[in-house]
C-alpha cells in the first residue's frame, strides 16, 4: 500500500559542487572513523596550506584578501599587523556564533601549524627573480593554496577561523560553495582596500579564483564518513541536512 501523502517526502540527489561536512562536535569528529587517514590529510592540508601562503607572499604580486584587511585594519586603527591579525581573528570567531559552527582539532591547529609552515617555507624557497618566476609563482600558489584548503577541510576536523565563515554560510544559506567563497573573498578584499590595504593583481586572481577552485577540490578529497548518532545533532541540523538533500514534506 502506498504511504499516506502527509508522510511521502521527495528526494533529489545532493549537488555534486556542495559536499557535505558534517556538523559536528569536537568529541564527535575524533570518535569518528578512518582517524590515521583524516588526521594524516590534516597535517598534510595544514602544512601545505602556510607553504602556498608564503609561495603567494614571495610572489609580491599581491597580498590575499584577508592579509589585505589585516593591512587595512592596522593602519586605521595604529596597530601592529600581528595586533591585526588577532583583532581580526577574534571577530571571525564571533561570527560563528549566529552560524553554529563548532571548532574541533582542526580549527586549533589551524592557527599552530599554518603559520609555522609558513615561515620554514620563506626559509627554503628562493625568492623568485623577474617577472615570469613571481607569475609562476602567483598560479602555484593559488592552485595550491586551494587544494590544500579543501584538504584540510575534506579531513572533517573542523575547519580554521576564517573558512568557518565559509563553511557556516554554505551549510545556513544552501548556496552553492564557489559563490559563498568567492563572496567571501571579494567582501574582505574591497574592505581591506576601503581601509587603506594594498590590492594588486594577484588579490583579484585569488579573490576570483579561490571559489571555483575550493569547489572543485573539496568533493575529490573530503573523507566520507556517517552522520553523527541523533544524541549529538539536533533539529535545525536535521533541517539543514535535508535541506542539502533537497527533501521536503508533501502537504
Amino acid at each position: 500500500m502506498a504511504p499516506h501523502a502527509s508522510l511521502a517526502r521527495v528526494s533529489t540527489p545532493p549537488r555534486p559542487d556542495r559536499p557535505v561536512l558534517l556538523r559536528m562536535s569536537a568529541l564527535a569528529q575524533v570518535r569518528a572513523g578512518r582517524k590515521t587517514r583524516r588526521l594524516l590529510q590534516l597535517l598534510v592540508g595544514l602544512v601545505g596550506y602556510g607553504a602556498a601562503v608564503m609561495t603567494l607572499v614571495l610572489s609580491g604580486l599581491g597580498a590575499a584578501s584577508w592579509n589585505v584587511l589585516t593591512e587595512g585594519t592596522a593602519h586605521v586603527w595604529g596597530i601592529s599587523f600581528g595586533w591585526a591579525t588577532n583583532l581580526i581573528s577574534v571577530l571571525v570567531l564571533l561570527t560563528w556564533i549566529p552560524l553554529r559552527e563548532l571548532p574541533g582539532l582542526g580549527t586549533f591547529l589551524n592557527v599552530a601549524v599554518v603559520g609555522f609552515a609558513a615561515d620554514a617555507t620563506a626559509v627554503v624557497l628562493p625568492e623568485p627573480h623577474g617577472l615570469p618566476a613571481r607569475i609562476a609563482y602567483l598560479l602555484i600558489g593559488v592552485v595550491a593554496l586551494a587544494f590544500f584548503d579543501a584538504l584540510y577541510l575534506g579531513a572533517q576536523f573542523g575547519s580554521g577561523p576564517r573558512d568557518g565563515i565559509m563553511t557556516g554560510l554554505v551549510r545556513v544559506t544552501r548556496l552553492p560553495l564557489p559563490a559563498v567563497r568567492t563572496a567571501i573573498e571579494v567582501t574582505v578584499a574591497g574592505t581591506g582596500w576601503l581601509l587603506g590595504g594594498t590590492v594588486g593583481v594577484g588579490t583579484v586572481l585569488i579573490a576570483l579564483c579561490m571559489g571555483p577552485l575550493v569547489g572543485f577540490f573539496l568533493p575529490r578529497t573530503t573523507v566520507r564518513l556517517p552522520a553523527p548518532p541523533p544524541y549529538e545533532r539536533d533539529e535545525r541540523d536535521e533541517r539543514d541536512e535535508r535541506g542539502e538533500r533537497g527533501e521536503r514534506d508533501e502537504p
